[in-house]
């Protein structure tokens, strides 16, 4: 962007996860000044407080920065929380981004202000930003943070603003034992009757947690509303998950956001191939885990469960525990609380309780809306109930200026895709490209949510592009200018399955 002095032009970036962190060292290697502002006393976000059991869910391979391979001493497909936070470690090290976190400081409100007509004027731009480019001569955003040691508070002034706050609410109870160190969560439920609300992962690591402790004389009560499938390892019956379901192939048996008719017509006449895929990994999990013993079998399939982003593993030997004992299965779509317990869909009597956690996911739309303090922009950025969120290619509102969000679409990997998101955008602040017109990137939101809540069914709030992440970097790669097509020959390019090395370099 020329005659922009970019050290002068400051990036202010709420979270210091890992999309806040490859935020800040993207800002860095395009010469801005990253002001990175962190609630808690460390880096990580989600993997600071982990549970003792919890693995990473991704495998390795996809769970990588594109220039900053894991070390070679962690050989496991899927590292302990402890090694996926010294990993993280060592990338904040080896880019210098600490230095530019201010950690126990919580961004509470953040105010734009119009240099001119304010929200009013607003409403009639045809362009982003009223010009379509990232520093226009609009505005710019003030940040309200308070020390959450000193409870002081001191506002920032910015050139532009990155959420990085992920999908993770603050008021989550599951959130709570994880918050606890091992020791102490192993003693908060012992000798006590716990029910866990939920069936993702939290829940199920939580379930085997409680059932270690307990055994079968005080079982674990795990209250559901929906069977999932949840997969035993990434290789049914011997064929890696990513060859069925992360390769070009597989998106050709899709609809997609923008296809045109042949590409329409082929998915529909590969309709019976999607079919099969999915049947091959069911019967696989039904194979490895007596789903139909304990009426576990979901009714959807599992396409619509990679699609949701709801994949995850289950801890070793849980249905050993269910057959034991030691952990109960409930269903029930309602749940409510008396002296005894817990009162459940068709229990004539309570179910006796000491604790009830619950798991039962995020709702990070709450927490985007509380932080702005325009009710406009508030209303904006969450959307309509009916409609997943409405950011273009994941991350611009097209209505909110100087603004991006990062780490809230879901895929199956989330670092790889934040990652190719934070080069996007710091090419769009660069001026590599423009943003098409309101109306255009409205429109193709428009399309993503009808392609969520066709693959997605109820799950569609959850914004995720899992079974389409190829066609949506495709998407990332055209606006940059760079190639799409990252393999070397055609069968490769077709079968071979993609990851973040794929896009180390333009």
């Amino acid at each position: 962007m020329e005659g922009i002095n970019k050290k002068n032009k400051k990036i202010g970036i709420i979270g210091a996860g890992i999309s806040g962190l490859l935020a800040c060292k993207y800002a860095l290697s395009k010469g801005y000044t990253p002001l990175v502002f962190e609630s808690q006393s460390t880096i990580g976000g989600v993997w600071t407080t982990p549970l003792e059991t919890t693995l990473l869910q991704t495998p390795r391979e996809l769970f990588q920065f594109s220039d900053f391979p894991w070390p070679a001493e962690v050989t496991e497909d899927f590292p302990i929380h402890y090694q996926v936070m010294g990993y993280i470690r060592s990338y904040a090290d080896r880019f210098r981004l600490i230095e530019h976190v201010r950690f126990n400081s919580k961004v509470v409100q953040i105010e734009y202000r119009a240099a001119a007509g304010g929200e009013e004027e607003m409403e009639g731009w045809h362009y982003w930003g009223g010009s379509g480019e990232a520093f226009g001569p609009s505005g710019n955003w003030e940040l309200t943070v308070e020390d959450t040691v000193s409870h002081t508070t001191e506002v920032h002034e910015v050139d532009f603003v990155i959420l990085a706050i992920g999908r993770f609410s603050d008021v989550v109870h599951s959130m709570d034992y994880a918050a606890m160190d091992f020791g102490s969560a192993a003693a908060f439920v012992k000798g006590r009757r716990v029910a866990i609300v939920g069936f993702q992962k939290s829940a199920l690591d939580i379930a085997a947690e409680c059932s270690a402790a307990n055994g079968a004389a005080l079982p674990c009560t795990v209250v559901y509303r929906t069977e999932h499938w949840n997969v035993p390892a990434y290789m049914p019956w011997g064929v890696p998950l990513a060859l069925l379901y992360l390769n070009r192939f597989s998106e050709f048996l899709l609809h997609k956001p923008g296809e045109g008719p042949l590409q329409s017509l082929l998915s529909t006449a590969l309709y019976p191939v999607r079919l099969g895929i999915s049947k091959f990994v069911e019967s696989y999990i039904r194979w490895k885990h007596p789903l139909a013993k304990f009426g576990m079998v979901p009714k959807h399939n599992f396409l619509q469960q990679i699609s949701s982003c709801l994949i995850s593993t289950v801890p070793k030997k849980f249905y050993d525990r269910v057959e034991e004992g030691s952990i109960k299965l409930q269903k029930s779509q309602n749940i409510a609380f008396c002296s005894e317990g817990i009162l459940l869909d068709g229990e004539s009597s309570p179910l006796e309780m000491d604790l009830v956690i619950f798991a039962t996911g995020f709702r990070g739309d709450v927490k985007l809306r509380k932080i702005f303090k325009s009710p406009r922009f508030a209303k904006c950025i969450a959307g309509q109930d009916d409609a997943s969120v409405p950011l273009y290619r994941q991350c611009i509102h097209p209505r909110i200026p100087q603004l991006a969000v990062l780490g809230f679409s879901e895929s199956v990997s989330n670092l790889y895709t934040s990652e190719i998101r934070c080069r996007w955008l710091f090419e769009l602040l660069d001026g590599t490209f423009k943003l098409p017109s309101i109306k255009e990137m409205e429109k193709d939101i428009e399309d993503w949510d009808s392609f969520m809540k066709r693959y997605s069914g109820k799950y569609y709030r959850r914004s995720c592009i899992g079974a389409l992440h190829i066609w949506y970097n495709d998407q990332l790669c055209k606006d940059m200018g760079w190639n799409p097509r990252r393999k070397k020959g055609f069968f490769a390019e077709l079968f071979e399955p993609y990851g973040p090395l794929d896009y180390a370099s333009p």
